[in-house]
């Protein structure tokens, strides 16, 4: 094992987190902003890249920066490590609703492909990547662009899905279409492509977008329910223009809103 060997225990049902429990001198990397909690003992450390031994040096350090700016994420990452004899535990919550899912590296030869946004946290010594597209069409079409993240190594990580998630195992030459949003990851044996949905009535009236995302096995792909664009755009298109509020739907607009029972002043 070059990554740190942990336990880990998820909780929750929409709003989840995971709970990892470090030995003394194991370590975990996360991205900013998704700690939860930690037991005493254990020492936070901002760390410039991915902490993986890849990084080893100050050149190593500024690639592996210049991966994740890539990718969208922050310049930094965070390191937790126990300090301290006995375990202890910290913890990760979840940005939105949804799930966290287990990636074992291990089971998926050392490598596994996500969108840019889904990477949680791994167990220090895990690499934090990126994946280019070599296909244009998947770039100029496929939601992620040309770039993905990808996770190496042989310990524990875990992403994040929005909604519900699905697991789908496909046999070699089976095909599964997917919206190009609702991809959560892959692994490396799975071929990526972009497919034409064809029809001008589907194409203008569809609603779905243009462009299918095939994934052609064999493989394991991670499907999410709900991304995160897509809930976003639901909210923004639910927020009042002008200054005037949509009146929940009432046939009364404004007038409805003062007997909704749900005035502030």
């Amino acid at each position: 094992m070059t990554a740190h060997e942990i336990d880990y225990k998820i909780y929750g049902e929409e709003m989840q987190y995971v709970e990892i429990e470090l030995d003394p001198q194991e370590g975990v990397v996360a991205e900013s902003g998704s700690f939860m909690m930690m037991d005493d003992g254990i020492k936070m450390e901002t760390i410039f890249g991915d902490g993986s031994k890849n990084d080893s040096g100050f050149l190593g350090k500024i690639l592996g920066a210049g991966k994740r700016i890539l990718t969208g994420e922050s310049l930094f990452m965070t390191a937790f490590y126990n300090t301290v004899p006995g375990k202890k535990n910290v913890s990760f919550a979840a940005p939105y609703p949804g799930k966290i899912i287990p990636i074992n590296l291990t089971e998926y030869q050392g490598k596994f492909i996500c969108q840019k946004d889904a990477f949680l946290c791994a167990a220090k010594g895990v690499s934090v990547g990126i994946e280019f597209s070599k296909k244009l069409g998947r770039g100029l079409f496929g939601g992620e662009g040309f770039i993905m993240q990808k996770l190496e190594g042989d310990g524990m990580a875990f992403v994040h899905a929005g909604g519900t998630m699905s697991r789908k195992v496909l046999q070699a030459g089976e095909v599964l279409r997917v919206d190009t949003g609702c991809i959560i990851g892959f692994t490396q044996t799975i071929d990526y492509d972009i497919e034409f949905i064809g029809g001008i009535k589907n194409s203008i009236f569809g609603g779905e977008g243009l462009f299918f995302a095939k994934l052609e096995g064999p493989g394991i792909v991670y499907v999410q329910s709900l991304p995160f664009s897509r809930l976003a755009n639901r909210v923004l298109a639910s927020l009042p223009k002008g200054g005037n509020s949509k009146g929940e739907g009432s046939i009364l607009g404004g007038l409805g809103d003062l007997l909704d029972g749900d005035n502030r002043f």
